[in-house]
């Protein structure tokens, strides 16, 4: 396994699974997945790629949009969740193994199905006499997703990743093979670009094939997957960022945007500073094509620049179009800058988003380590990712309306498979990575929900919810000399106390975070006692719209379960039909004098929960039916 290591990360994670939330919630999030995971007939996971094979199956896809031209993009999320699944402590080894048992039939079939030239597909089929005709049309601009081509190169990411999670997770080398096979079948048709070919292509959603094919360079060395790589690196766009203007994501797709950053920050962190075969590296360019190159030159990458794009797009996303729940866009676009009241509607907040802009953050954490980006993973991870699950059933959402008054519109197991049933998969099957970094020798903790750690010889527990209770203990149960960080969150409102087996301890603040001086072992605990309060939030362009948050914890009114039809839209997507609230809070006082001191107004009832204008508020990842985030204060 050569798995080539990025050299320009600071600081990293623990491998996925060596942190397990042990919050009841979370617990039941997990237990829910695993269900849903193991309930899916593999003959069925298979069946599309099996008839495109010209495979003989008496079996049929699943329903929804795994049944239309986009087919094979859920199965991707599929394959990457049951391989995360195989290294989940949180499962008890008989889940494991059955989902290993599974992912391995998956692998099997798929190498089955893997045509001479490395394509494999699961679509629907529009020509039996040329199966990459999607691809064909999309070079040529035709995009009609019913009839031309619905984003193959989307799906083709999504396989892609599971392909790669199956290695990176459970080990699988003949999963890999068929990534590299899969990886020549897009170079070979890469390397066919002209500059205006690939104009096109890029025009047309194609997800994050930067990022997969960059991680299957790490994977491999290979050059000729860093070239392929770098066809889908979009250039105009980063140029675009570095200028800085104002509404500059106005109106583009919010999901298409995202990956294009994940995938060229990709770039930096693995190819910065490598030498590559120059002669592969434009292989778009016809005067550049390795076939014709008598003498290959090499070239030492320089992807810095690529860095700066990141932080940029980043900062963009959050300071213009993030509501308080870690989500963003409406309608999947992102809309004018700084209109967020004008923009809440029943269809914000796509989860696939905040999935994506987890995987950025979570990258760019690593890269620069600044706690910016640790408090955002922290807001998405409780106040998004968290609230898009159903409890009862383990269903996921698509959109998290902003509007007041809407509810959660989950999937159906069977007959919707839209991107976010696929994210979702991923989400509840990596559940609790977000929550403290490090390695053998470190640990950071990014944030105070209790989680058990196990990894690298370390063993550590974490009890107590310092946002709830006030005070979070991490308990060393294993390792020596482990130096120990912990996050001062942005929500604190004094300054942290912090004790080492009782007494005071030695720390330096640098960063937004608290060192300490002193290197823990077996046997040792560090305390952090930390202040919460009330906060009343506002939108950028409405003053008077307020939002309430406890720590962490962004709240939600509570408003039944009344009339809950839904309608569909876009592709066969569920939404929330009516609301049953204005989202105006009439109270004895103005806006701004209720911002001043909201605990002034709203009656602590206990456990995170207050009482306000008749309602009940609670933390809004445990709400799932009718809600309200935003009211508008009128006196």
């Amino acid at each position: 396994m050569l798995n080539m290591p990025n050299q320009c990360q600071k600081f990293g994670f623990f491998p996925l699974g060596s942190i397990v939330p042990t919050d009841p919630y979370s617990q039941n999030a997990i237990k829910k997945e695993t269900e849903y995971l193991k309930s899916f007939d593999i003959d069925r996971v298979l069946a599309g790629f099996r008839k495109n094979a010209g495979i003989k199956t008496e079996a049929e896809p699943y329903g929804g949009w795994e049944s239309l031209l986009i087919g094979g993009h859920a199965m991707g999320h599929y394959f990457s969740a049951l391989a995360q699944s195989c290294v989940n402590r949180a499962l008890p080894d008989e889940d494991r193994k059955t989902l290993k048992g599974m992912l391995d039939r998956i692998i099997d079939g798929l190498a089955d199905c893997q045509l001479p030239n490395g394509f494999l597909w699961a679509g629907k089929i529009l020509d039996p006499e040329n199966i990459e005709i999607q691809f064909d049309n999309v070079e040529k601009g035709k995009c009609q997703l019913f009839t031309e081509a619905w984003v193959p190169w989307y799906t083709m990411h999504k396989i892609f990743g599971g392909l790669l999670a199956a290695y990176e997770f459970a080990g699988s080398e003949k999963a890999l093979n068929i990534a590299k096979k899969l990886g020549d079948w897009v170079y070979n048709r890469a390397v066919k670009w002209d500059e205006d070919t690939r104009k096109t292509v890029l025009s047309i959603e194609y997800g994050g094939m930067n990022d997969v094919l960059y991680e299957l360079y790490r994977f491999t060395g290979i050059d000729r997957y860093a070239a392929a790589a770098h066809a889908f690196d979009e250039e105009q766009l980063f140029s675009d960022i570095l200028t800085g203007r104002e509404n500059l994501l106005t109106g583009r797709h919010a999901n298409t945007t995202i990956p294009k950053i994940i995938g060229m920050l990709k770039r930096y962190t693995v190819c910065q500073g490598k030498t590559i075969t120059a002669s592969v590296i434009g292989a778009w360019k016809k005067d550049v094509n390795p076939e014709n190159a008598e003498k290959p030159v090499t070239q030492t990458v320089e992807a810095s620049g690529y860095l700066e794009v990141a932080k940029l797009f980043w900062d963009n996303v959050i300071k213009h179009h993030t509501y308080h729940t870690g989500g963003n866009s409406e309608w999947e676009h992102f809309r004018e800058d700084d209109k967020l009241d004008k923009n809440r509607t029943n269809a914000n907040c796509e989860t696939c988003n905040v999935y994506n802009m987890i995987k950025l953050t979570k990258e760019l954490f690593t890269v620069t380590g600044e706690r910016k980006y640790a408090d955002y993973l922290e807001t998405a991870y409780i106040n998004h990712i968290l609230a898009s699950q159903n409890p009862d059933t383990g269903m996921t959402t698509y959109f998290q309306a902003m509007a007041t008054g809407y509810f959660k519109v989950f999937s159906s197991p069977w007959d919707d498979f839209w991107c976010c049933t696929g994210s979702g998969m991923e989400n509840f099957t990596k559940l609790g990575e977000l929550l403290a970094a490090g390695d053998k020798n470190r640990i950071t903790v990014l944030s105070y929900m209790p989680f058990e750690l196990k990894a690298d010889g370390i063993e550590a527990e974490l009890c107590g919810d310092a946002a709830r209770e006030g005070r979070s203990v991490l308990k060393i149960k294993s390792g020596e000399k482990i130096r120990i960080r912990l996050r001062i969150p942005d929500w604190t409102t004094c300054e942290p106390e912090i004790l080492i087996n009782g007494c005071s301890a030695g720390i330096l603040v640098r960063g937004g975070f608290a060192e300490l001086e002193k290197p823990l072992s077996k046997g040792d605990s560090v305390e952090i006692r930390l202040s919460s309060a009330l906060k009343a939030l506002s939108l950028t362009d409405s003053e008077d719209t307020v939002a309430l948050k406890y720590g962490p914890y962004l709240l939600a009114a509570e408003l039944g379960d009344s009339d809950m039809s839904t309608y569909r839209g876009g592709v066969a997507v569920a939404f929330a039909e009516k609301s049953v609230s204005d989202g105006v809070l009439k109270l004895n006082v103005s806006a701004g004098e209720f911002k001043k001191n909201p605990e002034k107004y709203a009656k602590n009832v206990g456990n995170i929960e207050y009482e306000l204008g008749g309602m009940k508020f609670i933390p809004y990842y445990l709400i799932k039916n009718r809600y309200g985030i935003y009211w508008k204060i009128e006196e």
